[in-house]
């Protein structure tokens, strides 16, 4: 595309995002001075784009208010967020559109992308789970997204530069298994060569860099990548090791105890305890790590449910402290 046509085409972006855009604001971005500025919007009037010149201090350019525009220009990133809006809104049950709604806008997109960009957003799509578990966002640079996807898809390796918590560098070689997005952030699940091939879950956001490596590997069958990053977060290396009896479904316990907090597994009948109350709940085994324990007794109090602690006893010396600390608020008159 011609240097010119590109700069007319950006200023329109500039001028769809909103507001007034100064001339001197509009000539740094693109470059050139203001003189070639008001040649551009001059370009667009003459293409019928309703560009209007406001005087004044705090004057410039700006599109007509309320008027539509009919052409849909997007950068790799932008259409990138907008397909993933879309899966992510269908696939969890957020968005307020139609399901053929949702769908015709994906046709409509994909069809005037790039071959090139329409494959990498083929790959990210064909290759991501969602959990239902919402959080804050933290989205990882497509720089990364795109390839890691790519890798999944074809069931390539891949070499990453990868930082953990505690702001550790290191080198990877993976096995890419799934890309799955839970609690707000990104992942990607494999067999990680570099420490003998053990399954492992790396935070995209935490990527910097990924290269392709040459050579192909076949992923485990019946693979379910969300439920290997839930059960990951959920046995992951903390400063407490929890386990409790609760009489509860696992669904029940879940609702205050995501999967991505603790593993939730029924006890057969010869191991629950002898006080079943109400009579006809099973027992379950619940395990958690976690790196602080005084959230645990108002989670395990909001449960309504008869609970054995096993370990740790400092959780059984706060859930004391918590329970006689209700009482004396309960027993507490009202002065």
């Amino acid at each position: 595309m011609p240097r010119p046509i590109a700069r007319v085409l950006t200023l329109l972006e500039l001028l769809q995002s909103g507001g007034i855009r100064t001339a001197s604001e509009l000539a740094d971005r693109l470059d050139v001075d203001e003189r070639t500025v008001r040649h551009y919007v001059s370009h667009l009037v003459d293409l019928d784009v309703p560009v209007e010149a406001v005087r004044g201090r705090y004057g410039g350019y700006r599109l007509s208010p309320g008027h539509r525009m009919p052409p849909l220009m997007l950068g790799d990133d932008e259409a990138l967020a907008v397909l993933l809006g879309l899966v992510a809104g269908r696939r969890t049950g957020l968005t307020a559109a139609t399901g053929t709604a949702g769908e015709t806008a994906t046709a409509k997109i994909r069809r005037v992308l790039p071959e090139r960009l329409r494959l990498g957003l083929d790959a990210v799509l064909a290759s991501l789970a969602f959990t239902a578990q919402p959080g804050e966002t933290v989205a990882p640079d497509s720089e990364v997204l795109l390839p890691v996807a790519d890798a999944v898809h074809h069931h390539r390796p891949v070499s990453i530069r990868y930082t953990d918590a505690s702001g550790r560098p290191s080198e990877r070689t993976l096995h890419p298994y799934g890309l799955v997005a839970h609690s707000g952030k990104w992942y990607v699940t494999g067999a990680d060569l570099s420490t003998g091939g053990q399954d492992r879950t790396f935070r995209l956001d935490r990527v910097t860099d990924v290269r392709a490596l040459p050579g192909s590997f076949e992923p485990p069958a019946g693979l379910d990548s969300a439920e290997r990053v839930l059960t990951g977060l959920a046995t992951a290396p903390y400063r407490h090791a929890v386990t409790l009896r609760v009489q509860g479904t696992t669904e029940h316990i879940h609702t205050r105890l995501p999967p991505g907090v603790a593993l939730v597994e029924e006890l057969p009948a010869r191991e629950t305890p002898d006080s079943t109350d109400p009579p006809d709940e099973p027992w379950s085994r619940v395990e958690m790590r976690v790196d602080r324990l005084d959230w645990l007794p108002a989670v395990l109090a909001s449960l309504d449910r008869p609970f054995v602690i096993e370990r740790p006893d400092e959780l059984r010396d706060l859930v004391e402290a918590f329970a006689e600390r209700l009482v004396h608020c309960a027993r507490t008159e009202r002065s």
